[in-house]
């Protein structure tokens, strides 16, 4: 929530109380998604949280002008997201990384030691795979699995056929799971 007031503190325009209700509704219901994009495409968490506030605070100056009949809510937010992603690497010039260490940690979790170290090596090894994956595919996934997003809205983003969606999903997946066995031996 510190993000969300941090957001309507700099917004120059007066905002009135309906349109805060239904963008705070909109930020609580895509904010973990928009993060979770992020965190799947670049490396620094710190980063990734810049980001998501930088995508919800040009999401909030057009709030207004949003309309549900050219795009659905989610992507309305990813497509300010992927354009955000695509001008912080446009500006800062880096490769393009991809951490799932962050993702697979939950603080939470009661694990060995053991069970710690089998998984975060599975998990570099994960990263090293999707590392060999073309853009496009690496995109799709990150849009899939960490945005959680369906084929369909996937599809109406990158102005690809819900077909096409599927079957570079299907691909991309398969080569993953092909190389991961490969490079878990």
């Amino acid at each position: 929530m510190f993000i969300l007031n941090f957001i309507f503190s700099i917004v120059p325009e007066r905002i009135s109380q309906s349109t805060t209700e239904a963008f705070t509704a909109f930020y609580n219901s895509f904010l973990p998604k928009v993060f979770r994009y992020f965190s799947y495409n670049i490396a620094d968490v710190h980063q990734a949280e810049d980001l998501t506030s930088i995508t919800f605070e040009k999401a909030l100056t057009k709030f207004e002008s949003y309309s549900p009949d050219k795009a659905s809510p989610a992507t309305w937010i990813f497509t300010i997201a992927r354009n955000t992603l695509f001008d912080y690497f446009r500006s800062s010039s880096q490769r393009k990384n991809v951490s799932l260490d962050k993702i697979t940690e939950d603080p939470e979790d009661q694990q060995t030691p053991e069970q710690s170290f089998l998984e975060k090596e599975e998990s570099q090894i994960l990263k090293k795979c999707l590392l060999k994956l073309s853009s496009k595919e690496q995109e799709i996934i990150s849009l899939k699995f960490g945005a959680d997003m369906n084929n369909r809205q996937i599809a109406a983003m990158l102005s690809l056929s819900d077909s096409n969606v599927g079957i570079i999903l299907y691909r991309a997946v398969r080569k993953l799971r092909v190389e991961f066995a490969e490079s878990s031996k």
